[in-house]
């Protein structure tokens, strides 16, 4: 009985810690996700802001805005062409190791022009701006080439698959268009060849060859010739009678 109850006891520990465990872990993904949604739905707000920032503004804090809008941009279309490029080409994966130590620069150079923003000193900022637009344009260089790579390497991936599958398409179509050689006609056509060879008259029975007259064999013991010798006398007429 005690051991009974020993089981059952670490049976639902079992299943209370089971039950803790997806719980947290359930949490933890939710907790994500919603992290996730925050920061995409702040980052589209910020976006919003340097746009009409760009546009409603003119100098220094419209400069700024531009630029900072520019730089994300395109850093955020290099990040995502490279992540869904590495899902298919494991090749894409040092390329993304390189964006990722490129980011790193972009996100340095971006918090220092939201902190310029806020800069009173104008002037003190209009002079910096030639440095930061040098900055960005080889950091927004650099996210391009990568990004335009990876795209002409999907591309070309995609246009040998076409032509390879276009060819095995071409062969697929050539071989179901080969009526010729068709299961059907091959039973047809020895259908037709067995019904003529049950029509064709049966060929007459060859006859044996007649056998030739041969001269009589001879007999086994023929009779000795008498031989006449000069001294014996002639037969006289009568005792031939």
């Amino acid at each position: 009985m005690e051991a009974a109850l020993i089981i059952f006891a670490l049976m639902l520990l079992t299943f209370v810690g089971l039950g803790a465990y997806l719980t947290v872990k359930a949490v933890g993904a939710a907790k994500r996700g919603v992290e996730r949604t925050v920061a995409q739905a702040r980052r589209s707000v910020e976006d919003t802001t340097l746009r009409a920032k760009s546009f409603g503004q003119v100098g220094v804090a419209g400069a700024l805005a531009q630029l900072r809008l520019d730089l994300r941009t395109s850093m955020r279309a290099t990040q995502q062409a490279l992540a869904e490029g590495a899902q298919a080409d494991a090749s894409l994966r040092e390329s993304l190791a390189l964006f990722e130590r490129l980011s790193a620069h972009g996100h340095e150079l971006d918090g220092e022009l939201k902190r310029l923003e806020q800069e009173p000193d104008r002037q003190r900022t209009g002079e910096l701006l030639p440095d930061l637009r040098e900055r960005a344009a080889k950091i927004i260089q650099a996210a391009d080439s990568l990004r335009w790579a990876a795209r002409d390497r999907a591309r070309r991936f995609a246009e040998d698959d076409i032509s390879l599958l276009s060819e095995q398409i071409e062969m697929e179509s050539g071989a179901l268009r080969d009526w010729s050689r068709e299961p059907v006609d091959d039973l047809a056509a020895a259908a037709e060849w067995d019904a003529a060879q049950a029509a064709a008259p049966a060929p007459a029975p060859a006859q044996a060859p007649k056998p030739t007259s041969a001269p009589p064999p001879a007999a086994l013991n023929p009779p000795t010739p008498t031989m006449q010798y000069p001294w014996q006398k002639a037969p006289r007429p009568e005792s031939a009678g």
